[in-house]
Parts: structure tokens; sequence; C-alpha cells
């Protein structure tokens, strides 16, 4: 298989028939996307407690819509489990540490 590479100029959008998102739509999807953290992070905040103490640093991936979450040492493994009991689903991943991030910027 070989892959096809575009050049796009510097500036200009990678997918110029696409038309832009109004301020409107914008507004809509942060307000959404920070309404799906709080979920996630309100479920976090009620098992870190418990977890922690034996899984510190370990990934967490959670499902607020469920209440689910499944923890593992290893992300890619942590992420396989909650897709299989929710495919389709939108999905956070944290860590099991003081502040939930799992990297460094």
């Amino acid at each position: 298989m070989q892959k096809t590479r575009i050049k796009v100029p510097l500036g200009s959008k990678i997918n110029p028939s696409r038309p832009p998102l109004s301020p409107g739509e914008i507004a809509r999807r942060k307000a959404e996307g920070e309404a799906f953290a709080q979920r996630c992070r309100a479920i976090f905040d009620q098992v870190y407690p418990e977890l922690v103490k034996e899984h510190y640093d370990w990934f967490i991936h959670i499902e607020p819509d469920s209440g689910d979450y499944c923890i593992d040492p290893d992300e890619e493994v942590c992420f396989q489990k909650i897709c299989q009991k929710h495919p389709n689903s939108r999905i956070m991943a944290m860590r099991l540490n003081e502040t939930g991030t799992c990297g460094r910027i």
C-alpha cells in the first residue's frame, strides 16, 4: 500500500471545500467538551481515594454515561478493556496520581 502525501501551503485550509464552523457551533462544542470533562472528573474524584493506594500512577479510562471505568498500568491495555465494554462511547483517559494527568507539557 502506497501512501499519498499532499502538500498544503502554510496558512491554508487542509480541506477547503469544508465550510468553517460558526461561532455558535464552536461555543456549543466547547461547552459539550467541558461538560464531558466535568462528568469524568466527578467519577475520577469519587474512585480516586480507594484506587490510588494500590494502583498509583496506573491509567484509568472513564466512560461517564454509565460510570464505568477500567484501570491498568499499560495505557493501551486499559483502552482496549473499556472499548470492549463501550465500543462506541466517548472515553476520557486519566492517571491515578495527584493531578490525574497522563503526560507533561
